[in-house]
């Protein structure tokens, strides 16, 4: 859970940081829209059952990591999504176990007897 709720935290600062260290587009859009995805997921993701979810994290981590090359970053905004990307990334492995199994599907329906009740 501690991993989930430092990458929410991290999603906020996204969207904060534009304003904070003044920086204007395309890295300002840029963390305005990935910030709000990733808190959203980190934060759905605090539950175990919802728990798969954190691999939105790594995908907006590596993007972090990429899209300052792609899109052209001046060096505040390139350091900070260079240092978030990372540690979305790497978060997004951390904490991902679940301490229950949720489901089954219709092999466990099938396997309860199901089709024998008419």
């Amino acid at each position: 859970m501690w991993a989930r709720s430092v990458s929410f935290v991290l999603g906020i600062w996204l969207m904060a940081a534009p304003a904070v260290l003044g920086y204007a587009d395309p890295a300002r859009t840029n963390d305005r829209v990935v910030g709000p995805i990733a808190a959203g997921f980190a934060f759905v993701a605090i539950w175990q059952l919802m728990r798969p979810l954190r691999r939105v994290e790594l995908v907006a981590g590596v993007w972090l990591l990429a899209a300052p090359w792609i899109l052209g970053y001046e060096v505040a905004p390139t350091i900070n999504s260079l240092v978030v990307g990372l540690l979305l990334a790497v978060l997004a492995f951390l904490g991902a176990k679940t301490g229950k199994q949720f489901g089954g599907g219709w092999a466990s329906l099938l396997a309860s007897g199901f089709h024998d009740h008419r």
